[in-house]
């Protein structure tokens, strides 16, 4: 329902948007042109690009990323990302959508709420907050990114933007995202053009200090002093209080580009989409099996050739699955994803309120954070099973299914069944499921050895930057060798992150 006033704005939107590089010379020449475009429409586009198309989500969020973190498994060749093999343009897809699409059109966005007489200061606050959602995800999956030049082509006419260290580019995320927080008034700020929150204040403000939270906790391994001060600052702020706070646009059947969710734009067959290829994972349909968990049936069907859940091992094609000791080579053989939760009208959430209790308790344990690690954790797991209410009423599960999973998984205060639960709460979010993986080294996931990966069979540790870069941008030398890369593209899957100790 949020989408329904705005789906002709957004369509003219895209018509300026596309027409924009026609008049390239005079926006440089007039850099306040894209001030033309409406603040409400222009933060309403950003966000659906944020969410993102069929391009990214199918590459960058589903081949690559949900196959490496083994929720997901495929024979089919080109999914590649349990395979470990390098395919550049699957890698750089969100790269290359985020600066395309994102980053520029929010820079514009920021810069018109900061330098135009009489804006409003709360719809500044989002637009900083929603700048860190996009620049957080970019640089977990990339680490050195351009950062403080980027999107600043018209403005300041930054062709070549420099790429910043990642540590430099936390501390300035967390940075805006007090700033931004601090600028949130009573004021509904965008109103109903804000996909997330319908221009909630208090909800702006749970989720600001909810994403310092996950902020501060990825530099637990890279800098423990800083990442202790910042989760006090997020806990004392105020974070998430219950699945009302989940932060996700709600998508809808619309016209193609504007309103469809793109993970669903490449597997919701029932809307004519239809990449049958993956399955769950073993690793997933194992331990949900063998820990009771209600979500196996909300995240999956059982095999199209019948009998109860069976998942598919990673790192296996249409080959060697033949000589797998599943003794099978039918796709049919395997669970799939339930159609429920992969429609083009899918929510696309990018943080829950289980991940907030399950960095609390991850906090707790390390004596950051004031309040009982189990108490979090029992919350989180509690959260985490029924969350997926907000894709359809029929996934629904009552509090009394829920105790007795607990009952039977009790709390053992270890940070690998936080990791597990963390894993298992950001199902379809796997940009946020690769980059808890590395900081946690929890869950604890069997590496495969496909012939001809290009990491020595290790899990991937980062994606690799657009390949396009190479000779056009003069600033990304620089980047690869404070890394430790070269521009063998195919080398650098392997190279940690700077928080990734």
């Amino acid at each position: 329902m949020k989408f329904s006033k705005y789906i002709l704005l957004i369509a003219a939107l895209m018509i300026v948007h596309t027409s924009c590089d026609d008049g390239f010379d005079e926006l440089n020449v007039n850099p306040t042109a894209g001030s033309e475009i409406d603040p409400n429409f222009q933060f309403t586009w950003v966000q659906l690009r944020t969410s993102g198309g069929r391009y990214e989500n199918w590459r960058a969020n589903l081949i690559y990323s949900s196959m490496m973190m083994q929720h997901l498994a495929s024979t089919c060749s080109y999914w590649t990302g349990d395979k470990y093999t390098y395919n550049g343009s699957y890698s750089s897809s969100l790269f290359d959508r985020a600066y395309n699409e994102q980053v520029k059109d929010m820079q514009d966005l920021i810069n018109t709420l900061e330098t135009k007489e009489g804006s409003d200061p709360t719809m500044l606050g989002m637009a900083k907050i929603w700048r860190v959602v996009i620049f957080h995800r970019l640089t977990d999956l990339y680490g050195d990114v351009p950062y403080f030049q980027a999107g600043k082509g018209f403005l300041e006419a930054i062709d070549f933007p420099e790429y910043d260290a990642q540590q430099d580019i936390y501390m300035d995320m967390l940075n805006e995202l007090e700033e931004g927080i601090g600028l949130l008034s009573s004021g509904t700020g965008f109103g109903g053009a804000d996909l997330i929150y319908a221009g909630d204040v208090d909800k702006w403000t749970r989720f600001g200090y909810s994403l310092m939270l996950r902020l501060a906790m990825r530099l637990s391994q890279a800098d423990e002093s800083t990442a202790k001060s910042w989760v006090t600052k997020a806990v004392n702020g105020g974070v998430m209080e219950s699945n009302d706070d989940i932060a996700f646009i709600q998508h809808e059947s619309g016209p193609e580009g504007i309103n469809r969710n793109g993970i669903g734009e490449v597997l919701d067959q029932a809307n004519g989409f239809g990449d049958d290829c993956p399955r769950l994972s073993k690793t997933m349909v194992d331990w949900m099996l063998a820990t009771g968990d209600p979500r196996l049936d909300i995240f999956g069907k059982t095999p199209k050739d019948g009998g109860g859940h069976n998942g598919l091992p990673n790192g296996l094609d249409e080959t060697t699955i033949q000589d797998n000791p599943t003794g099978t080579s039918a796709d049919s053989s395997f669970s799939y994803i339930n159609p429920v939760i992969v429609t083009v009208a899918s929510p696309m959430i990018f943080q829950t309120y289980a991940e907030t209790q399950f960095l609390l308790a991850e906090a707790a344990k390390r004596g950051w954070a004031s309040g009982s690690a189990e108490e979090y954790y029992n919350n989180g797991v509690r959260a985490g099973i029924q969350q997926w209410v907000i894709y359809d009423a029929s996934l629904e599960v009552d509090d009394a299914d829920v105790d007795t999973y607990l009952v039977a998984n009790p709390f053992d205060d270890s940070f690998e069944q936080i990791g597990w639960q963390y894993w298992a709460a950001t199902f379809l979010n796997e940009y946020e499921t690769f980059a808890n993986w590395r900081r946690t080294g929890y869950p604890t996931l069997t590496p495969v050895n496909y012939p001809g990966n290009v990491t020595g069979g290790q899990i991937p540790s980062r994606m690799v930057y657009a390949e396009s870069e190479i000779g056009l941008n003069p600033n990304l030398d620089a980047a690869l060798s404070r890394q430790g890369m070269t521009t063998d593209f195919s080398t650098q899957m392997t190279v940690p992150v700077w928080w990734d100790k």
